[in-house]
């Protein structure tokens, strides 16, 4: 690939490089991997050879899925990717303890790629950035590490990342995909690139930095919708109105937005509008709305854990020295992903009352949850122990307990909280 001329004679002669295999680099290698040459590369050589054995930790490949991808090389040798001309970046972007932007990974894959860029090869980003990121502050990592020449030398593309984890009814074919590029011709080469193995198709944007605000406003919108259905769940327990029964009332007219309240966390919705509104500051525009939702969404492990404590403390329960029993940790049902789960705030905040916090997760990695947070997972629940127990998330397994089975778990006086409304009404459980 020595030019940036068309699609049509470039993309038969891609090899394809897919930096990060993750929730999202390992579906993208995977697909690519049916029709192209593909180097699937991770820095963590563990998960590589899981990988290469045909586990895969985040559920989200079979190993016969990883079999049919015939195109596709698994290492985390940098020599595998040197031959390769089109360099997809799939790395996490989170924030930090200050709820800045990281992108140290993405800044790292950058280099990466520079050490082994030739002429006429093209570098795509799909993890999530604000506006202008790819530009501003990935291109000059790969000029300074390569030597090379931005738009002349080299091409870049942007194509957000859609993946949602535990959802195998939306997988990537079958998500439509924006894409982007520097140039017309480095745009219509992504574009057509993603063509060939997206079923849905494609939606071609006029610019990387379109295509960027595209991404971190679909997660924010959410957030808000989220936050303001949290917010009048707020309202509406002083007022003593069941949420729940609110939102079906009103969710039989045709136009209403069908969201639900509860902790917001994960690798997008609870992140990306920091992204935008960091952005957003560094031009001298202070956002209201958006930092309002946040504020809203990240207090919500603090008034679930507040409600709790006065129900024990009505209830008679000694709340000093009580045990607690948290059915869930990932940051969502049927998912193993733990990545920014809110049901850490519930844990943090429990243990400030001196309460012994026990948390359960059959989805969940005990090891990763150890490593993460310093969460020590419950292999299984014992019976008659628990003054309170916190349903956080609504995994098919607590599902199917249903009232008996976590009636087992508690002593005879007791609360519970169903965060995510698993339980009947009538059985009197502390609801949002």
């Amino acid at each position: 690939m020595t030019s940036m001329t068309g699609p049509s004679t470039l993309i038969p002669e891609a090899r394809i490089a897919v930096l990060g295999l993750g929730y999202v680099g390992l579906p993208l290698a995977v697909e690519f991997g049916k029709q192209y040459l593909t180097t699937g590369f991770d820095i963590d050589a563990t998960r590589v050879e899981a990988l290469r054995a045909g586990r895969d930790v985040t559920l989200e490949i079979t190993s016969d899925e990883l079999e049919a991808a015939s195109g596709l090389v698994l290492s985390a040798d940098l020599a595998a990717i040197r031959d390769c001309n089109t360099y997809i970046v799939t790395v996490p972007t989170p924030i930090d303890e200050h709820k800045r932007p990281d992108m140290s990974a993405l800044l790292a894959a950058s280099k990466t790629i520079g050490q082994v860029l030739s002429e006429g090869d093209v570098v795509i980003y799909e993890s999530t950035v604000y506006p202008g990121a790819t530009e501003e502050v990935c291109v000059p990592q790969l000029e300074r590490e390569s030597g090379l020449e931005f738009n002349k030398d080299f091409f870049v593309g942007y194509s957000p990342e859609r993946i949602n984890p535990g959802d195998k009814e939306h997988r990537l074919p079958m998500i439509i995909k924006v894409t982007s590029g520097s140039t017309e011709a480095a745009a219509t080469f992504v574009d057509g690139l993603y063509a060939s193995i997206i079923d849905a198709g494609t939606h071609k944007a006029s610019s990387i930095r379109v295509a960027e605000a595209a991404k971190v406003i679909e997660n924010t919108q959410r957030d808000l919708n989220i936050a303001l259905i949290n917010e009048l769940s707020l309202i509406f327990s002083r007022l003593g109105i069941d949420t729940e029964e609110v939102l079906k009332a009103a969710g039989t007219k045709w136009n209403f937005l069908h969201f639900r309240p509860g902790l917001v966390g994960g690798h997008c919705i609870g992140v990306d509008p920091y992204y935008l509104t960091h952005k957003a500051q560094a031009i001298g525009y202070h956002p209201e709305i958006i930092l309002a939702g946040r504020r809203i969404n990240d207090q919500m492990g603090h008034h679930i854990v507040e409600r709790l404590i006065r129900s024990m403390t009505r209830t008679g329960i000694n709340v000093v020295g009580s045990r607690v029993l948290i059915l869930g940790l990932a940051f969502k049902e049927n998912c193993p992903d733990i990545r920014n789960t809110r049901v850490v705030d519930l844990i943090s905040e429990l243990q400030g009352y001196h309460v012994q916090v026990d948390v359960h997760d059959p989805w969940v990695d005990p090891i990763e949850a150890q490593r993460e947070y310093g969460v020590e997972l419950l292999a299984s629940v014992p019976q008659s122990t628990y003054d309170a127990v916190i349903m956080a998330v609504a995994h098919d397994q607590f599902r199917e307990l249903g009232a008996k089975g976590i009636g087992c778990f508690v002593k005879q006086d007791h609360v519970i909280f169903d965060v995510k409304h698993i339980l009947p009404r009538s059985l009197g459980a502390e609801r949002l």
